[in-house]
């Protein structure tokens, strides 16, 4: 697997502006607006896609698959399956946003029959999550997490081997684990977990990166803590932290990357 760093960060970036990837996102009503919008600023083309009659078709010309459960009912489920057939039947990576599992069976049992499913597969997941779905006991308060990133590096370990993946930990400090390397990242702010579905966004720019390449989840981690760090630094709060972010993901650039990137390798 090719080892990610600044420059492949900022040459990912470019191509993913340069192509405008569709992204296909089954995810959660609480954040559809967010998440599309912040693809669109990005440079990617989003399609909030639910419906199984089109998957199919869908699936054969985007460039990835974006399944977020954090609104999951017995009527989306079986279109989240259906769409991950379909992402394997046309090589396509998976990106999944086990939202709360470990917060009830359901789930939990749902994130892992997903994750078994998926051929070509990346996990983001905040600790609490990242643990459950390892089968480990977590600390969770609906879908917050309660623990922190180091404590799930175990955990994502097992998951990136169990499920053959790459697994992206969001927390204070963002982890990626890959089945031969460790990424840590450093960059972010502490206002971001104060917006909801942050984690979500994170998803869902993990998926734009895959489509053009980027199968281990560090491109997309990078950019989004660097664009929040910016946005922070706008912001009075939460409120303008969100606006701000979209600004900040349209207008990043080479040499602001190369400057605030903050982040090691463990090969």
């Amino acid at each position: 697997m090719t080892v990610m760093n600044t420059q492949k960060i900022i040459a990912a970036l470019a191509t993913l502006r340069e192509t405008k990837p569709l992204v296909v996102n089954i995810t959660n009503y609480v954040v559809m607006n967010n998440t599309a919008n912040a693809l669109l600023a990005l440079g990617a083309s989003p399609i909030m896609a639910h419906s199984q009659q089109e998957m199919a078709e869908m699936m054969s010309f985007s460039g990835a698959l974006v399944i977020n459960i954090g609104t999951l009912d017995s009527v989306w489920t079986p279109r989240m399956h259906f769409a991950v057939e379909q992402a394997n039947v046309n090589n396509k990576v998976v990106v999944l946003d086990p939202v709360g599992c470990g917060a009830s069976q359901l789930r939990t049992q749902t994130a892992r029959h997903i994750a078994d499913a998926a051929n070509k597969l990346i996990i983001r997941g905040n600790a609490s999550e990242i643990i459950a779905l390892a089968g480990e006991n977590a600390q969770s308060k609906g879908v917050d997490a309660l623990d922190s990133s180091d404590a799930a590096l175990g955990a994502a370990r097992y998951v990136a081997q169990e499920y053959q993946c790459n697994v992206v930990i969001s927390g204070e400090t963002d982890y990626v684990v890959t089945l031969d390397t460790q990424y840590q990242l450093n960059n972010g702010h502490a206002m971001m977990p104060f917006v909801t579905g942050m984690g979500c966004t994170h998803t869902a720019l993990i998926g734009a990166f895959a489509a053009i390449g980027d199968d281990t989840g560090v491109a997309a981690t990078a950019i989004l803590g660097v664009a929040g760090e910016i946005a922070a630094e706008q912001s009075a709060g939460p409120g303008s932290l969100q606006m701000n972010l979209l600004d900040a993901l349209y207008q990043l650039d080479e040499e602001t990357l190369t400057r605030r990137l903050k982040f090691s390798v463990n090969a």
